[in-house]
């Protein structure tokens, strides 16, 4: 690879393939967005490495309750994901926002952009926030999402996830992500999950079971764990 498609798809080895490529080909719609020169670089500012600061104002009532605020209990296999939070160098990174949106148990969102044939669930909005504590640790309680077909290729169909946005300390660390979860059979044929070259770091865009955080008869619990930037930097999604 030169230096040039390095520099278009923004990484420096030797950790460029830790992160997908900005055009991968079997992720189609990548083809028509993806830059094809190289990115012109320009000087950071203060406000790309501060802030942005956000007060635990903004959240309402039990957002990092996706269960409940909805009138109702929503369908499907109730779960509990939870993580930390940390920086390059393995520091925790407090007191930032994290948020979540993912489809319901039957696989849709509640969106007008989405009309797949399955039904909408009345009690289930699909989306959260909640602010990272003391150590980095945040924790979510939810619906195992379902599969859905997304037009891709012939019979295209997307593993259940969970998408996260974090702004980290600034902007420069803003990361936007999926998480997947373990034993799902659709991640190895999925051009969005194996858009990231590299093996390793693609598992860190699966989770695993946290038996010690699993709710005895109510939830099993699911661990992820999301580094911001540097070699250990969880794959962002484009």
């Amino acid at each position: 690879m030169s230096q040039e498609q390095d520099e278009v798809r923004g990484y420096r080895k030797p950790f460029w393939n830790t992160q997908p490529d900005y055009i991968f080909e079997p992720y189609a719609s990548t083809v028509q967005r993806g830059p094809t020169q190289a990115p012109i670089r320009m000087p950071s500012t203060l406000s790309e490495v501060s802030g942005p600061r956000f007060s635990r104002d903004i959240l309402g009532s039990a957002e990092d309750d996706l269960t409940a605020g909805n009138g109702g209990s929503p369908q499907g296999e109730r779960i509990i994901v939870s993580g930390r939070v940390l920086d390059e160098n393995g520091r925790p990174v407090r007191n930032t926002l994290v948020e979540v949106w993912q489809a319901n148990a039957a696989g849709r969102y509640q969106h007008a952009r989405d009309v797949h044939d399955a039904p909408l669930d009345p009690h289930f909005s699909g989306e959260g926030r909640v602010f990272t504590d003391e150590h980095g640790r945040y924790r979510f309680k939810t619906i195992k999402p379902g599969a859905y077909p997304w037009r891709n290729h012939y019979n295209a169909w997307r593993p259940a996830h969970i998408h996260f946005s974090l702004f980290g300390e600034a902007f420069a660390q803003r990361l936007v992500t999926q998480m997947y979860f373990p034993g799902d059979p659709l991640l190895e044929i999925d051009p969005i999950y194996r858009a990231t070259a590299d093996e390793h770091a693609r598992r860190r865009l699966v989770s695993t079971l946290d038996w010690e955080n699993c709710a005895s008869e109510y939830a099993l619990a699911y661990r992820f764990d999301i580094v911001l930037r540097g070699r250990l930097e969880t794959p962002w999604e484009q």
